[in-house]
């Protein structure tokens, strides 16, 4: 396994993934909602950070490497999921739109990586619209977990909740985008 500053910094977003959900297990008399609320959405912050931040690195420094390239969207998939889990528990986004972001990640991990296993991994790259719904998901998550009016003016929780509906339809249409790329080749190998 090589070891470099961008994996360091994908271990880090792993290792940030209990904290967004742990800080609502404290006790409200150590730390009040409004308390964990603003830790959770600093950490996701961090975390969401570190998402671009070793990416950039890793291309600038050439060390790119195949774990990784397998790493990363793991570490991605934990976090949202997490959080998402965080959000549901305290009734910030509904059930029904958690199962489809989080669904649909284990449906395309899987296609991913029977393609990869086949050599046809290049005909489900991230496409833009993934690209879009993993940022609309980016911005959603802190908002909803941030859960208070941002300089008195924003509802975070109104514009959350709209960014993640967002972020859910977006997933949709991504996953329909690179189950008809990928359609070919599960007719051509039999796999239905």
């Amino acid at each position: 396994m090589p070891f470099n500053i961008p994996i360091l910094l994908t271990w880090l977003r792993v290792a940030l993934i209990p904290l967004v959900v742990g800080v609502y297990y404290l006790p409200l008399h150590w730390l009040p909602r409004s308390d964990q609320d603003l830790a959770a959405t600093i950490v996701f912050i961090v975390a969401a950070v570190t998402d671009w931040f070793d990416g950039f690195l890793a291309r600038r420094w050439n060390q790119t490497s195949a774990f990784g390239a397998f790493l990363d969207p793991v570490a991605d998939k934990l976090m949202v999921a997490g959080a998402l889990l965080v959000l549901v528990n305290l009734d910030r986004v509904d059930h029904f739109i958690a199962f489809i972001i989080i669904g649909r990640e284990i449906a395309i991990s899987a296609l991913r990586e029977w393609m990869a296993q086949i050599g046809a991994s290049r005909s489900v790259a991230v496409s833009s619209i993934g690209k879009i719904k993993t940022a609309a998901q980016m911005i959603a998550i802190p908002l909803l977990l941030f859960h208070d009016r941002l300089w008195g003016v924003i509802d975070t929780q109104e514009v959350g909740e709209y960014l993640i509906v967002v972020a859910a339809i977006l997933t949709v249409w991504s996953m329909f985008y690179y189950m008809r790329l990928a359609w070919p080749l599960i007719k051509e190998r039999g796999a239905l």
